[in-house]
C-alpha cells in the first residue's frame, strides 16, 4: 500500500511528501524517500517499533513521569500514543506544522483524538514555545526532523534557550538528533552552551539516531550504579530496555560525569 500527499507549507517554505508503506505487519510513515519517520506494528499500535522512540523514555531514569509535556513534531504519533497509554498522569500537547500529518496519524496510525489528557495543535513549534509561560513544562520533546533535517528555527541557540526557560526546575528537554547529520556537532555545542553542559547523549541502536537529554539543573551526582538500579525498577513497569540505556549512556558520557551531575 502506498499513500502520497504533497503540500507547500507557507511557514516552512518546503514541500512535504507523505508516503505510507505496509510490509510484514509494520506500517511506516515516510516524508519522501526511504527514510522512516514513524513505524507502527498494525496488531500492536502502542509498541515503540523504532529504537529512538524507546530511547526517548530514557529520561525516566532521571525524573518521574511529567505532569505537563510538550511534543514538537507528531509524525505517526508513536510517542504520543505511548505517553497516552502508559503515562495517564501526563498531560501532553503535541504541536505539528502540517495538518496532513495529523490527519494521517489519526486515520492510519491510530493516534487518539483530543481528550483531557492529550491535545494536538496544528502550528509552528518554535512559535508555540516562545508563546509559553516560563516554568510551564516538565518535559519538552523535539522530534521535528523533516526531509531536509531540523528546520532552522527549531535549532537555534535562542530557541534552545526558550525551551530551557519554559522548563520547570526539574525539567528535561529531549532532542532527537541524527549522528550523521553534518550539523550534529553544531547542535550538540549549542545545547551544551545553553544548558551549561548538563547534556547526556543516548545513541539509538538503529539508523544513527542520538537522543540528547538536556537538564534544567544538576542531578545531585547520581552514580551509574544507582541508575542501573533504577533501570531494574523501570524495565518491568514499562517494558523498555532501560538497562541497555544505562550501559549506552555510561559508554558515551563517562567523561561528562563531573560536568553534568553536580
Amino acid at each position: 500500500m502506498l499513500f502520497r500527499s504533497k503540500r507547500i507549507s507557507p511557514a516552512a517554505h518546503e514541500e512535504i511528501q507523505i508516503d505510507i508503506s505496509d510490509s510484514l505487519g509494520i506500517r511506516k510513515l515516510h516524508f519522501g524517500g526511504d527514510d522512516t519517520q514513524s513505524a507502527m506494528r498494525v496488531n500492536d499500535p502502542i509498541e515503540l517499533v523504532l529504537a529512538y522512540t524507546r530511547c526517548l523514555f530514557g529520561f525516566l531514569l532521571f525524573a518521574e513521569p511529567p505532569k505537563q509535556a510538550l511534543l514538537i513534531g507528531l509524525g505517526g504519533g508513536s510517542i504520543a500514543k505511548w505517553i497516552h497509554e502508559k503515562m495517564p498522569e501526563t498531560h501532553l500537547t503535541a504541536v505539528e506544522l502540517h495538518p496532513q500529518v495529523v490527519a494521517v496519524a489519526r486515520s492510519m496510525f491510530q493516534t487518539p483524538a483530543d481528550d483531557d489528557q492529550f491535545q494536538v495543535i496544528v502550528g509552528d513549534g518554535a512559535a508555540h514555545v516562545y508563546g509559553m509561560a516560563d516554568d510551564s513544562a516538565d518535559l519538552i520533546v523535539m522530534d521535528a526532523y523533516g526531509p531536509s533535517g531540523i528546520a532552522e528555527p527549531l535549532a537555534t541557540s535562542d530557541f534552545f534557550s526558550a525551551c530551557r526557560d519554559r522548563l520547570t526546575a526539574d525539567g528535561i528537554l529531549a532532542v532527537n538528533l541524527w549522528g550523521s547529520d553534518r550539523r550534529f556537532e553544531t547542535y550538540r555545542e549549542r545545547l551544551s552552551q545553553v544548558f551549561d553542559g548538563r547534556v547526556l547523549l543516548l545513541p539509538a541502536r538503529q539508523k544513527g539516531n542520538v537522543m540528547a537529554f538536556c537538564f534544567a539543573r544538576g542531578l545531585n551526582n547520581p552514580t551509574w550504579q544507582a541508575l542501573a538500579a533504577r533501570a531494574e525498577v523501570l524495565k518491568p513497569r514499562y517494558g523498555l530496555e532501560f538497562d541497555e540505556f544505562v550501559s549506552d549512556l555510561a559508554r558515551l558520557n563517562a567523561h561528562n560525569d563531573r560536568k553534568l551531575f553536580i
